[in-house]
């Protein structure tokens, strides 16, 4: 299999391409990331000998039909986008390009070069805020409305939406994932867990949105890896998959968990105003990834949080 990955110098696609290359050692596996700000080529040493690597934007038709040609791609794994939050308030202009347009350009490119009624295979990944915000009971399934609140999750909800048309319209062997939050090594450090931890080790002020009550499904990255290379393997064309972890966490406590495992004060707390449009809770029913193609998550919470944090001690340029 000739598999080009997009935006695997970032978090969950560098652990993607750990894992990949580990597991099936005879894969072409070709690497497209733009590296902005959240891409970091150092996220790909332990691997960079066995991949392609090749600087560039999705949003490039040009380049990504030279790509697609020159390699005899059959598969893709779309992890490119624009991914927080508060940069989508700030600028979501941004989002709307990288995620949207850049979406759109490489099912194009891929129709294109593979020719409708495809049988190669195109994996979007995308997230559960597709769904918006849910109150302190139930789920999210494939069949939630999509409701997104942010230019975030707007832009993947279109994405998403844009993916799947692909597949209704031209018969392309489109699959689209919906996942829960990830955490684990190699996550760029505006993110919740190694931005505390960044903080917390400075001895700086942690800030937390409004009382910290907004409640995240977590899983651990390589959990989610697992699941997608299932979908990529065994994923039904046409379907959407949510994978989570049954594990949900208060920002708080989340917070507190590494002031504690780092032996450092609460007073370090500290709260703000809450963002705009912030959801209260997500949480994922992951029962017909699990039913249809056996997936299960492997990693507890409480062993998966602490490795994570050691991890970001002993590599603490990733909190710079």
């Amino acid at each position: 299999m000739q598999i080009l990955v997009t935006g695997a110098a970032g978090f969950i696609g560098s652990n993607f391409i750990e894992y990949i290359v580990k597991k099936y050692p005879k894969y072409k596996i070709i690497v497209l990331d733009k590296l902005t700000y959240a891409g970091n080529i150092e996220n790909l040493n332990n691997v960079i000998n066995d991949i392609k690597f090749i600087k560039g934007d999705i949003c490039d038709y040009d380049l990504v039909m030279r790509i697609l040609k020159e390699n005899n791609i059959n598969a893709i794994i779309h992890f490119a986008a624009e991914s927080h939050v508060d940069n989508s308030i700030k600028e979501p202009f941004i989002f709307t390009k990288t995620n949207v347009l850049g979406t759109h350009t490489l099912l194009e490119a891929a129709r294109n070069i593979w020719g409708e009624g495809s049988q190669n295979k195109f994996v979007h990944i995308s997230t559960d805020e597709v769904y918006g915000s849910l109150s302190e009971t139930g789920y999210f399934t494939e069949k939630s409305p999509i409701n997104p609140s942010s230019p975030y999750s707007a832009s993947k909800a279109s994405s998403d939406l844009i993916a799947l048309a692909y597949h209704q319209t031209f018969k392309m062997n489109v699959s689209v994932t919906n996942c829960s939050n990830n955490y684990g090594p190699y996550q760029h450090n505006e993110k919740l867990i190694p931005h505390m931890i960044k903080l917390a080790m400075k001895g700086e002020k942690l800030p937390v949105y409004g009382k910290g009550l907004n409640v995240r499904d977590w899983l651990y990255v390589e959990d989610h890896c697992e699941a997608i290379d299932l979908v990529l393997h065994r994923g039904k064309a046409g379907e959407r998959y949510n994978i989570g972890g049954h594990n949900e966490k208060r920002n708080i406590d989340i917070v507190k968990l590494i002031l504690k495992h780092l032996g450092k004060s609460e007073d370090l707390i500290s709260f703000v105003q809450d963002r705009k449009g912030h959801d209260l809770r997500y949480a994922i029913d992951p029962t017909k990834i699990s039913k249809e193609l056996g997936w299960i998550p492997k990693t507890k919470f409480d062993d998966g949080i602490i490795n994570t944090i050691n991890w970001y001690l002993d590599n603490d340029k990733y909190l710079l």
